[in-house]
């Protein structure tokens, strides 16, 4: 025999199960869409590097990447290199105090080497751009003012 509090009880219960699901479907809708890693050491180049990981739409499934990268002979600044065109596009500065600054590369100034944007491609930092292939207007993520320890160059 059921008592009186398990007919309530139980509506409670589903109740609950269908808040529950609720949630579960907003958060795939807000989730996450941009973030960075730690820092890693390149184990034979000298430079530290973080990914930084984005979704070019809300709905992407998976992130995309790009690195954001710390050398030690260019210590004012974090790079930006696009792994899948092989090529750096910009940088903000390393200590920007959480202010969103950034020096976007013209298209016709992005290379696959530093060496080879000279420093006048470079233009006054601005706001962040937005989050790479998207079109929605939504900004990158200004990385975390958290420099790597140690960026004694290897002996």
């Amino acid at each position: 025999m059921m008592s009186t509090l398990s007919k309530p009880l139980g509506l409670a219960c589903m109740l609950a199960m269908c808040a529950l699901a609720g949630l579960d479907s907003r958060a795939e809708t807000f989730s996450q869409r941009q973030y960075y890693s730690s820092w890693s050491r390149h184990p034979t180049r000298g430079y530290h590097y973080r990914h930084y990981y984005f979704k070019p739409t809300p709905t992407y499934t998976g992130f995309k990447h790009h690195f954001a990268i710390h050398f030690p002979q260019r210590p004012q600044h974090v790079y930006f290199y696009n792994p899948y065109k092989k090529q750096y596009w910009g940088r903000c500065p390393a200590n920007a105090g959480g202010k969103p600054l950034y020096s976007l590369l013209a298209e016709k100034d992005r290379r696959g080497r530093l060496d080879q944007i000279p420093e006048s491609a470079f233009p006054e930092p601005a706001g962040m751009p937005p989050i790479p292939e998207s079109s929605d207007g939504v900004t990158m993520d200004l990385p975390p003012d958290d420099l790597p320890s140690d960026d004694a160059l290897p002996e």
